[in-house]
């Protein structure tokens, strides 16, 4: 089944700008389409439909820097039939709307990313302390690395983390302010000296997650998690969130 499952998610991601439903993918890989979506959420931690969004909301970042095309039909060009849907979507998962994230640009080519923690909200909150490495496949596809880490409240990288740092050379990271409750850490690494363009919107995925969850309550302040970021395959879900304008001294909007 693990195969039936990769190759639906290739499908998904080789065809995501076009207006196809679960039913497509379960002919393709001829499974029934209630069987393949428990099975695809199981195996690569989302529903297809969330998945198949996630490629399309790339794309739809790739063309809004690259292209001059209007936002409806940068819409239209991702299968998505309406634009306040699209932008809606669009803008809780990768943190900026649509005509925000085309300025983000100038906004960094004026104040590059630099190593910074976010705190949480919660001031004596909790604490998550570790470190963050590359695995030697992740080394070999992104010498020159910016690792991102933070907390998020679900095993995706969408919207704003709880608490987020850009690490520096040594790679470990220290978070603070952490409201009470349940996070994942999650961790990518992006292009530090490429382009602006391909710091957001990156040509390959190198990410990681924390093997257990973390449970923030006012007994036990201090966590501990180490991540290891690995080199995605090429039709593996992309990290959505507009990262590097949070580590950016620029204006937040």
């Amino acid at each position: 089944m693990r195969d039936a499952v990769v190759e639906a998610a290739r499908f998904l991601a080789r065809r995501c700008g076009e207006r196809i439903t679960l039913c497509d993918v379960a002919d393709h890989v001829g499974y029934s389409p209630y069987h393949l979506a428990r099975t695809f959420e199981r195996q690569l931690g989302q529903p297809p439909g969330q998945f198949l969004s996630a490629h399309r909301f790339q794309l739809a970042k790739r063309l809004l820097l690259s292209t001059d095309e209007r936002v409806i039909d940068v819409c239209d060009a991702v299968g998505f039939t309406s634009v306040g849907t699209f932008t809606a979507r669009f803008t809780a998962a990768v943190g900026r709307s649509p005509v925000e994230f085309r300025r983000l640009p100038d906004v960094l080519a004026d104040f590059p990313p630099r190593p910074v923690v976010v705190p949480g909200q919660e001031r004596g909150g909790g604490t998550v302390t570790g470190s963050a490495r590359l695995t030697p496949a992740a080394q070999a596809a992104l010498p020159d690395a910016a690792i991102y880490v933070g907390l998020f409240p679900r095993r995706s990288a969408r919207g704003f983390p709880v608490s987020g740092s850009l690490l520096g050379e040594s790679g470990d990271y220290l978070l603070t302010d952490v409201p009470p409750g349940r996070y994942w850490l999650l961790a990518t690494a992006l292009p530090a000296r490429d382009d602006v363009q391909a710091q957001l919107v990156p040509g390959r995925s190198v990410a990681g997650a924390a093997a257990e969850p973390v449970h923030v309550s006012p007994g036990s302040p201090l966590h501990h998690r180490d991540v290891d970021l690995d080199l995605g395959p090429d039709w593996s879900a992309p990290v959505l969130i507009a990262l590097p304008p949070l580590a950016s001294a620029g204006p937040s909007r």
